[in-house]
């Protein structure tokens, strides 16, 4: 490897770029018209512009990107996260190329990808799983109704083929169970080409709590510790961070045990994350899904354990053999993520676009970390997704942590569209964030006093 091509867009592409510099790799940017003067497109060593404005005009066009490595002599290529990161077919095509593909196998992906097909895997390895039904395709829903019933309410309809909270619907009795079902899955072809949809049940008292892990294409497997991410808004994730005090070191290591375990079965090669759900009454988890990529809170996880992610995924797709056991895995302190956003939290988290006027943040330090793809007088455009920046602190214990995010976010100035800055405030500071009881419903549960907050 030696010039490596970024198949992706803001904040994960600068950070991409980054790494790559550091291990001594060129990198070319790829870009969409309204794109051509992005933060991406200026770091890069060379860069190469892509036909149209929209994700599936320019970002998700295999031939331009294909045909952007070849004309700029990029050997390799990262797809980021989002967009292609997690297709198969794109990932084969760059294979086909002739170029290395930075990330796990496309079977690993076509496994992982399906969520039905992933939940009998993971049933296999022996990984425990919430009540669910197998694939429901819109011409056989005979015995719809019976099948909820013994999935049990209140139940989520999920696409198979979905990911980043798109496809999933809450159902709470019998009455909206078919017409919720149609909809996700008129939903879901459009989204993702796949109408398959499932039934799970929904845990009331939730918290999503995800393990990192890296494979190394073997079958030998290691984690890299767990994030929680509980606190989320329409199912995306805002706040992330770990340790999470949900967990006993016995639980920690079962949960590392079952995502290790999945990762080998599947003979992994790269950075992957095995999500759960945490039952906080029961003190039970169960698997969700599994990524198969860099995810966007990756860096939780880079400050606590002192690796660098993306610079693993770099160096394991270029066939270094990378000398790392578990033993040589310590996690350190604590360390929170928030992503800042260009949205409405009194409008239902409404995206919001515009010139960012003015965008400040705090200076780097030993404990602050600050990811973004912007810088004031861009602009925050309807075509792709509103996130700003990522803002991650690191701490010797929590209270520390909390203490240094509170502070960069009081040091942030966003002027220009409306943004959760100030919702990011009140949760950091909010009694129930600062005791550790989080939840996936937290955001809806003291929306009153947080929106009142900021």
């Amino acid at each position: 490897m030696h010039k490596l091509l970024i198949a992706n867009r803001g904040e994960i592409a600068c950070r991409i770029l980054r790494s790559a510099r550091a291990l001594g790799l060129a990198t070319v940017a790829v870009h969409s018209e309204v794109d051509q003067a992005a933060l991406h497109v200026v770091s890069a060593d060379q860069a190469v512009a892509l036909r149209g404005n929209t994700a599936r005009e320019s970002y998700l066009d295999v031939e331009q990107l294909l045909a952007a490595a070849r004309a700029s002599g990029a050997d390799a290529l990262h797809p980021g996260y989002g967009f292609l990161a997690e297709n198969a077919d794109f990932a084969r095509a760059v294979q086909a190329a002739g170029l290395t593909w930075v990330g796990p196998a496309p079977e690993t992906i076509d496994a992982m990808g399906d969520k039905v097909r992933s939940r009998a895997i993971a049933r296999a390895a022996g990984v425990p799983l919430l009540p669910g039904s197998e694939r429901l395709m819109p011409d056989a829903l005979e015995g719809l109704e019976a099948l909820a019933e013994t999935v049990g309410y209140p139940l989520l309809v999920k696409a198979s083929g979905g990911g980043g909270g798109i496809g999933m619907q809450r159902v709470d009795g019998p009455e909206s169970l078919r017409k919720t079902v149609t909809g996700t899955q008129a939903l879901a072809q459009r989204a993702f080409g796949d109408a398959g949809v499932f039934l799970e049940r929904y845990v009331a008292r939730a918290r999503h709590i995800e393990i990192q892990v890296l494979g190394f294409g073997d079958g030998r497997a290691i984690h890299l510790f767990e994030r929680e991410c509980s606190i989320q808004r329409r199912f995306q994730k805002i706040v992330e961070e770990s340790p999470s005090t949900a967990l006993t070191p016995g639980l920690r290591q079962r949960m590392a045990d079952a995502a290790v375990a999945l990762a080998r079965a599947q003979r992994y090669a790269g950075v992957g994350t095995v999500e759960f759900v945490f039952d906080d009454e029961r003190g039970e988890f169960h698997f969700l899904e599994m990524n198969t990529r860099i995810q966007v809170e990756h860096p939780v996880t880079e400050l606590l354990t002192g690796l660098d992610l993306v610079a693993l995924q770099l160096r394991l797709a270029a066939g270094e053999a990378i000398a790392l056991t578990q033993a040589d895995v310590q996690a350190r302190g604590h360390a929170i993520e928030v992503r800042l956003c260009a949205e409405n939290p009194a409008k239902n988290y409404l995206p919001a676009t515009g010139c960012l006027e003015r965008l400040d943040f705090p200076p780097a330090s030993a404990g602050l970390r600050v990811d973004t793809g912007v810088r004031s007088g861009d602009r925050i455009s309807h075509f792709y997704d509103p996130m700003i920046a990522k803002l991650i602190v690191h701490g010797e214990d929590r209270p520390q942590a909390i203490a240094r995010m509170a502070q960069a976010l009081e040091g942030t100035v966003v002027q220009g569209p409306a943004s959760n800055l100030a919702l990011l405030r009140q949760v950091l500071l909010h009694p129930a964030f600062v005791a550790g009881r989080t939840h996936t419903s937290f955001l809806a549960e003291h929306r009153g006093a947080l929106l009142d907050g900021a």
